[in-house]
């Protein structure tokens, strides 16, 4: 009877010591995914960018967000900065003016034209697009952005002749 009393107050201490222990394991995991549910939530709040306050509340749109090491980048249109087009007429001067605006974004965001992976184009003349496409060789060094280029009827202020949106992939 002692021996049996033996194993079962043994039995019983080491059952004991296994609950408390995968206790405290399973605390330490909820612990963990908390932690990390708090990381991540952090890493995925949006980060808004405005590039012409007054301009993008007027029309109700943000120039940017970031989320992660995602950006999005509103399309870019050659205006001043009280929202005015510049340089009518000349879309060469126009798409400049455009990837001028894209590079402050970027920088703002610590990017380069690099880490673009996505580049739309919508232009109201294709083949004069086509024509001083070149230039963009002069924007991407290294290598192209995937992208769709679009002939649109028109955007968003009759002298606008071309807009130019972007995605970025940050690397950490």
């Amino acid at each position: 009877m002692k021996k049996t009393t033996h194993h079962l107050v043994l039995f019983i201490t080491l059952l004991a010591f296994a609950i408390g222990f995968q206790s405290c394991e399973q605390k330490q995991e909820k612990e963990t995914k908390e932690v990390e549910k708090e990381v991540m939530a952090k890493s995925e709040k949006p980060e808004y960018f405005l590039l012409r306050p007054e301009v993008e509340k007027a029309y109700g749109y943000t120039h940017a967000v970031k989320i992660g090491n995602s950006i999005k980048i509103s399309g870019a249109v050659s205006m001043d900065d009280e929202g005015s087009p510049t340089a009518v007429g000349d879309l060469e001067q126009q798409m400049k003016n455009c990837y001028s605006d894209l590079e402050k974004i970027l920088k703002h965001y610590g990017c380069t034209f690099d880490d673009v992976v996505v580049e739309n184009i919508f232009t109201t003349n294709m083949p004069l697009m086509l024509e001083k496409s070149a230039y963009r060789a002069e924007i991407y060094k290294n290598h192209f952005p995937t992208g769709t280029w679009l002939g649109v009827k028109e955007l968003a202020l009759p002298e606008f002749m071309i807009e130019i949106e972007l995605e970025v992939h940050k690397t950490e």
